[in-house]
């Protein structure tokens, strides 16, 4: 009977890993490379689709298997992503890009939650999003979702206006410096474009349309950003555990302590950057080791669409979209100012 439900188990892991391979094979055209979508985007995509078709004609004991990728899969994803990060990376951009990104990333979670609160959206859609924005777009959502423990489609919907205001952003941003509107120069704006785009992907893409210098300005700054995931998510991680004792407390019963859930892949993740910062395997061997990650990443995006329908995008409704562009007008005008004013000062 056990091996039987590992069997079914499988099934459902063997299904993601189809769609995570289908997501590779449809972003390589050229029209995706050129928009610089990431088979993650495309694997919720794909995710999704089968939600609101397929889902309801396969077994019932195929859905262990995708949850086994939509959490531990993504987990693995989390910890490997590690190894596009050096501790060399923050030393390369000095004291200018780490204020400038401490600021962006703590002004945008904690202004993002409270103005989700305002609008009186859900909590956890609102924290999703604010992450998301703040730090690397989906993975970051991916993160946060490990450690909120929240359910699938409120992952997809803050993964949503990840991906809308960060392409946005990675055609715009190229526009308005070749026409002067942003008044920054290149070291200037490779501190804004790192600072402010959603995605790696979207950093990646938008600095290179900019020229080289501005392109490593923005890719090294974004990934201080992804180093910031992990002070964030243990941060996360004492608030959850502090909202758990309110609760108990507001319901009457004698709040102890409440156990803080550690997110150790976050740890790991820190531990393999330090790892790779000592450069100890070959850059083929690293390329490799992205590339793996990458897939795993997708598979634990395809296992959360595949866990959303439309009905539940109707459930959260237009807030969440309507956060995100409040977020991306600070990013827009918050991200300016620091890097036009407040980069001179640390250079």
């Amino acid at each position: 009977m056990l091996n039987a439900k590992r069997a079914s188990m499988w099934h459902g892991v063997l299904l993601i890993a189809l769609f995570s391979c289908a997501a590779f094979y449809i972003g390589s055209a050229r029209i995706f490379t050129d928009l610089s979508l990431s088979p993650m985007i495309i694997g919720i995509i794909l995710g999704m689709i089968y939600a609101n078709s397929l889902r309801m004609h396969l077994p019932d004991t195929w859905v262990p298997g995708i949850q086994f990728c939509s959490k531990k899969v993504l987990r693995l994803g989390i910890i490997l992503y590690g190894f596009r990060l050096t501790f060399q990376d923050v030393v390369a951009v000095g004291t200018a890009g780490i204020v400038i990104d401490v600021i962006v990333v703590t002004v945008t979670i904690i202004g993002g939650y409270w103005l989700g609160r305002l609008l009186r959206m859900d909590r956890d859609i609102a924290l999703l999003t604010s992450i998301g924005s703040g730090i690397c777009g989906a993975a970051a959502v991916l993160g946060a979702e490990a450690t909120l423990r929240t359910k699938p489609y409120k992952t997809a919907v803050a993964v949503a206006t990840v991906v809308i205001f960060g392409t946005l952003s990675m055609f715009l941003y190229p526009i308005a410096y070749r026409a002067g509107i942003l008044s920054l120069d290149p070291v200037q704006m490779g501190l804004f474009g790192g600072s402010t785009l959603h995605e790696v992907a979207h950093a990646v893409g938008a600095g290179n349309a900019m020229g080289g210098e501005i392109a490593n300005i923005t890719v090294i700054v974004k990934m201080i950003r992804v180093m910031l995931l992990v002070p964030v998510l243990l941060v996360l991680a004492l608030w959850v555990a502090s909202r758990k004792s309110a609760a108990t407390a507001e319901g009457g019963e004698v709040a102890g302590k409440s156990k803080i859930a550690v997110p150790w892949f976050a740890l790991g993740f820190l531990a393999v950057i330090a790892f790779n910062s000592f450069d100890l395997l070959p850059a083929a061997v690293v390329d490799v080791i992205n590339y793996i990650d990458t897939f795993l990443l997708t598979m634990a995006m395809a296992a959360l669409g595949a866990e959303t329908s439309v009905d539940k995008f109707k459930k959260a409704g237009a807030k969440p979209f309507v956060l995100a562009f409040l977020i991306y007008i600070w990013l827009l005008v918050g991200g300016w100012t620091l890097a036009r004013y407040l980069a001179p000062v640390f250079m």
